[in-house]
């Protein structure tokens, strides 16, 4: 039996352990944007609770795309963090061409963080609770100062200024304690805890320092806010 020159090649490249190289081809769409869009991921950096979105640009009008030897290659054009909007280069090596091809392709990248926001809009002297916050994810680019990740602690305290319905809530719009405010005024030490009322003399937010007055004494403190209506003074 006869035995065809085209097996014998092959099976003596089977034995050799030399492998056949594979016929350049014309990279799929998706191919393309896969890497594209992996190269963005990889140097996002980001907290683990945030959600993350990245898409490559259509490639559908882009024609043309020559035959590669082997996969494409993606890189940033750039080395500037990542951004909303980023450009990636992608190259191979094409014997259709005497030069690399290259072309460069937007990706989108959207980092969403789970913030506090109004659910209605909200106004001067409202009061926040389940009815009026929640949390949702929000890009990042829309987040100034300090935000809340959790709306209960937020429960009771009042708004400053006023918020759009799905807004993130600031700090800088509320107080935990409001100027004119009875709060609770709490003395610790390590081995008892008194509490009494007062009137908070300033605006403030948990962790700040405010002047209040102790309405038993007439006194004038210094005080931390620890909670809304509450805040504590140092024995």
């Amino acid at each position: 039996m006869k035995v065809k020159l085209a097996q014998v090649l092959v099976m003596l490249l089977l034995v050799s352990g030399v492998s056949i190289a594979e016929e350049p081809q014309i990279p799929s769409i998706s191919a393309i944007a896969s890497a594209a869009e992996a190269v963005v991921i990889e140097k996002i950096d980001a907290p683990a609770n945030a959600r993350i979105s990245v898409e490559a640009q259509s490639l559908e009008s882009r024609g043309n795309i020559p035959r590669c030897e082997g996969p494409v290659s993606a890189r940033l054009a750039t080395d500037r963090p990542i951004s909303r909007n980023n450009t990636v280069r992608i190259s191979c090596i094409s014997p259709d061409l005497d030069y690399p091809w290259q072309m460069f392709l937007s990706v989108r990248a959207d980092v969403l963080f789970p913030v506090v926001v109004a659910k209605r809009p909200l106004g001067n002297g409202d009061l926040l609770d389940s009815e009026s916050i929640e949390v949702r994810y929000v890009d990042r680019t829309l987040l100034r100062g300090q935000q809340f990740v959790q709306p209960e602690p937020l429960y009771g305290s009042r708004v400053k200024r006023r918020i759009p319905q799905d807004a993130p809530i600031f700090a800088d719009n509320l107080c935990f304690v409001c100027k004119g405010d009875a709060v609770a005024i709490y003395a610790k030490s390590a081995g008892f805890e008194i509490k009494t009322q007062g009137e908070a003399l300033a605006d403030g937010n948990e962790g700040d320092r405010i002047r209040i007055r102790n309405i038993n004494s007439n006194r004038t403190l210094e005080a931390t806010v620890i909670g809304v209506g509450e805040v504590e003074v140092k024995m």
